[in-house]
């Protein structure tokens, strides 16, 4: 692919910058399970962080560095980062050309909708960084217009596709799962969506899913690549951002979310997305 993909995925954008003159992020319409974003920055940008979804992007200018997994890695333009949930990573530019990228960050949970039927557990890409201009063009097509919805035939599709390049990378065969109780761990995490600012109990997952809380947690994990006290941390601090992102005061979103007061959410606001709330709302920009 070219050293310079961004022609191709800016063409029609023209309002939007192209150029890492500043920090910036610019957030996609929202899709169930599913978040785009295009970012540029130069140097430091994020602290070191880590998410409950997977994190597939492509970088467009510049060149991408990030440690992940104990070493410091580095995307040129064109190549295809592939970071798994809950892995620690940082991220910035790493010449002071500065940097553009686009990523997509997607639920394990929609992986699922693709994998069930196989019963095998997620596929695991040991390199975070690969060269494959099929599985890129595929993720432009999901990142290539940040500015409109996207159509539920086209994610339908789009997440098959994208599973099967992930398996094709994969370090090791799947391996099968075994029994997992998909209807609990679907019940619980229904659950947690719906009690989302406030605290669960273990006893009350153990009332409606019928598992003790450490089968739970074990067939949680499997599932969703997370554990349920994660699982309800994040969608908290999804709401919060939503809410920062529309214009409300940090301290109120705070109270409104479940977290004891605004350093509160700060705290695990920075360990989630590698910024701090204020710091995140002063970049980031809507594309409607």
């Amino acid at each position: 692919m070219h050293d310079d993909v961004a022609g191709q995925i800016f063409e029609g954008l023209e309002r939007l910058c192209v150029t890492p003159e500043s920090n910036r992020i610019l957030s996609a319409p929202a899709y169930p399970g599913i978040e785009r974003i295009q970012a540029q920055f130069r140097g430091d940008a994020f602290e070191l962080h880590r998410h409950d979804t997977y994190a597939l992007g492509v970088t467009m200018r510049g060149v991408q560095t990030f440690r992940y997994r104990g070493e410091q890695r580095y995307s040129l333009p064109g190549r295809v980062i592939i970071l798994h949930p809950d892995e620690l990573h940082d991220g910035g530019a790493a010449t002071e050309d500065g940097l553009v990228y686009r990523m997509l960050y997607l639920e394990p949970s929609v992986l699922f909708q693709c994998l069930e039927a196989a019963r095998v557990g997620l596929p695991f890409v040991d390199d975070p960084v690969v060269e494959d201009n099929r599985l890129a063009g595929l993720l432009l097509a999901a990142l290539g217009e940040l500015d409109r919805e996207l159509d539920e035939l086209f994610v339908d599709d789009f997440v098959s596709r994208l599973t099967d390049g992930l398996v094709q990378h994969a370090r090791l065969p799947q391996r099968p799962l075994g029994s997992i109780a998909w209807g609990q761990v679907k019940t619980a995490r229904d659950y947690l969506e719906a009690h989302v600012t406030r605290g669960v109990r273990s006893q009350e997952l153990e009332r409606i899913t019928g598992l003790d809380r450490f089968a739970l947690a074990r067939h949680f994990r499997a599932a969703f690549a997370t554990s349920p006290h994660r699982f309800l941390l994040m969608r908290r601090l999804q709401q919060a951002k939503a809410m920062i992102g529309a214009g409300e005061p940090i301290a109120e979103v705070a109270a409104a979310t479940g977290f004891a007061d605004q350093s509160h959410l700060t705290r695990h606001f920075k360990k989630a997305f590698g910024v701090a709330p204020g710091a995140w709302n002063t970049m980031v920009q809507r594309t409607v």
